[in-house]
């Protein structure tokens, strides 16, 4: 991993879940990586900003675009899953995601009809502690 690996964070609708991976990226790394908010709509692309996020689009030729430079790209399920989130992640979207090079670190969240079987079911806060442990293993810092 290079020193300073850019992070590509995805999310959709409110950026709730994006906002709070944001927020506990860089209270635990600082600035030892690069946060690059990637949201499906404005508002989510906004929240992630807020939480401190270095920089920011939106869309999806930006998602499509960015990914493909991204170290590790971290988000919900969702974003692998076409027509998702309400329909705002794209089919291409998802298959940039899907398909890019960089490390994927997906939590468990999803409000579509799928289902992993022989997952426990979390609170958000302790997914994004285990998400925080394993990125820590993955960029050794």
């Amino acid at each position: 991993m290079k020193e300073r690996p850019r992070i590509c964070v995805i999310d959709g609708q409110g950026g709730g879940i994006g906002s709070i991976i944001v927020k506990k990226l860089r209270e635990n790394f600082e600035e030892k990586i690069e946060i690059v908010a990637l949201g499906t709509n404005a508002a989510a692309t906004m929240a992630m900003m807020k939480a401190r996020a270095n920089k920011g689009a939106t869309g999806e030729n930006a998602i499509i675009h960015t990914v493909k430079e991204a170290d590790i790209v971290i988000g919900p399920l969702s974003i692998v899953l076409a027509n998702s989130m309400l329909g705002e992640v794209t089919p291409r979207m998802a298959e940039a995601i899907a398909s890019c090079g960089a490390i994927k670190l997906l939590l468990p969240l999803t409000q579509e009809k799928v289902f992993l079987v022989g997952l426990r079911k979390e609170p958000l806060p302790h997914y994004v502690e285990e998400l925080l442990q394993m990125l820590k293993e993955i960029i050794n810092v």
